[in-house]
Order: C-alpha cells, then structure tokens, then sequence
C-alpha cells in the first residue's frame, strides 16, 4: 500500500534566495579564499618557484609541471572557469556561414 503526496505544487514560492544568488556561505568561502591568496601572493610565488625550481637544502628536485598543477589548483577558486559552448546550425547540424563582400560603389 503505497501513499500519495498531499503537497500543493501550484502555490507560489515565497521567501528564499532569489534564483542566480549564491549561497551566503558560498560566497563568504571565495571571499576568504581570494583574500588568502591575495594576503598571500608572494609567498605562494615563493612556495611555486620553490617547487618549480626545487630545493637542493631539503633535497626536493626540480618540478615546473606540478607547479603549475599547483598553481592551476589555486587559481580555479579565485578565477572561475568558463563554460564550454558548443554553436551549431539549426536542429543541431553544422553551422553554415556565408560571407557577403558588397562592392565599393563610391565614385573616385
């Protein structure tokens, strides 16, 4: 024996965030983050060129690719990243583009 939901979905919606506003908590966390990494901006250029270049004193060998790894991790918190976007023709077929060159009819 199975129960229906009684829930009305055609009463309108009061209250709440706004569609499109970040969670206040989320946006309190990039906050923080792009204030840790601008307090921090040249030690974190220090940390990468150490790891970049590596550190003979405590034996770590040299890795630009991690580095940048490093970097990039970083980065993706304070930067967003942009969505990929895909342009066709119409009904999802290839996209045709015709170029015009129109004659130059000024007198000379």
């Amino acid at each position: 024996m199975t129960k229906e939901s009684k829930v009305v979905k055609t009463r309108p919606k009061y209250g709440g965030r706004a569609a499109g506003v970040p969670n206040k908590l989320t946006a309190q966390a990039r906050e923080a983050i792009a204030l840790f990494v601008d307090d921090n901006a040249p030690r974190l250029a220090q940390w990468l060129d150490a790891v970049a270049n590596g550190d003979p004193a405590h034996d770590v060998k040299p890795n630009p690719a991690k580095a940048f790894e490093l970097f990039q991790s970083v980065i993706e918190y304070h930067v967003p990243k942009l969505a990929r976007t895909e342009v066709t023709g119409a009904d999802g077929g290839s996209l045709v583009v015709e170029i015009v060159r129109y004659a130059d009819t000024s007198s000379k």
